[in-house]
């Protein structure tokens, strides 16, 4: 690929992104913009990194600026980057809480922007990024866009904005609910008298075997469980209490309906 890429911080997500461009060859040049050098490869010559916005290459045009860093020092980063809008620029944003709109306040309303919510198994490549587009943005930059965040996992595109809190709440703080999981599990089955270090060792076995099952398996997840629930089994009896009127699925609607109104509570 031929992209010119800059990179606004260097942290976690932004770091995966990175190196999954690399990994991928998906970017020709990647700008990273990082007050510090921890988390930015050394010695790559695609690679070009500055310690803020105002050590940028001066004839500097990026196909892609990409903004990573934490939602609450947006603010202060973004107006950096106006310079730069233009037909051959879009503005790629992965920070949480911050609508379309604001961007296009922040930057010009003529901004060809795109809001994209990540999550944490992009750390791994097994991420899945939902995007939406604003009207100024092409279908050639679209496409960029979605070869970038392809580089750390899935992608997905919605056309109404409104619908990346309820995504936030499902897939950007799902993983915290699977890690839990492993918790309760293990916790579950330290009280049914196995040694701590044994249950959690089951518990985390399981659910990363199960996840990678369900990855590589074109049957519903609904199939997959059945496929190991036998009639008057051990596995029913399990099921038949987190399948109950106030098992799981009503504990679940209720988690990811309070992520999705605080998500809308930040992004005010």
């Amino acid at each position: 690929m031929t992209l010119t890429v800059l990179l606004a911080g260097c942290g976690k997500m932004g770091g995966a992104l990175l190196e999954g461009w690399l990994a991928t060859n998906v970017a020709a040049r990647v700008v990273v913009v990082e007050p510090g050098s921890l988390g930015v490869p050394k010695d790559n010559e695609r690679v070009l990194h500055c310690a803020g916005a105002d050590a940028l290459p001066s004839r500097l045009v990026p196909d892609v600026v990409v903004f990573a860093v934490k939602p609450q020092v947006l603010g202060g980063v973004v107006p950096d980057y106006r310079r730069f809008v233009g037909p051959e620029t879009v503005f790629l944003s992965i920070a949480a809480g911050r609508p379309v709109a604001w961007f296009e306040a922040q930057l010009a309303p003529a901004a060809a922007m795109v809001r994209a919510m990540p999550n944490l198994p992009a750390a791994v490549g097994r991420g899945i990024t939902v995007a939406c587009a604003n009207q100024a943005v092409t279908e050639a930059q679209r496409n960029r866009c979605e070869m970038l965040l392809r580089g750390v996992g899935d992608v997905a595109w919605i056309e109404d904005e409104a619908l990346i809190d309820p995504v936030t709440a499902v897939s950007g703080s799902g993983p915290a609910y699977v890690f839990l999981l492993i918790e309760v599990l293990a916790r579950a089955g330290v009280v049914a008298g196995l040694p701590p270090e044994l249950a959690m060792r089951l518990a985390r076995a399981t659910v990363s075997g199960a996840g990678e099952l369900t990855y590589r398996s074109i049957e519903p997840a609904a199939q997959l469980r059945r496929n190991v629930t036998s009639p008057g089994g051990t596995t029913q009896a399990a099921l038949e209490v987190l399948m109950a009127d106030d098992g799981l699925q009503g504990l679940f609607d209720r988690a990811v309906a309070a992520a999705t109104a605080r998500a809308r509570e930040l992004a005010g």
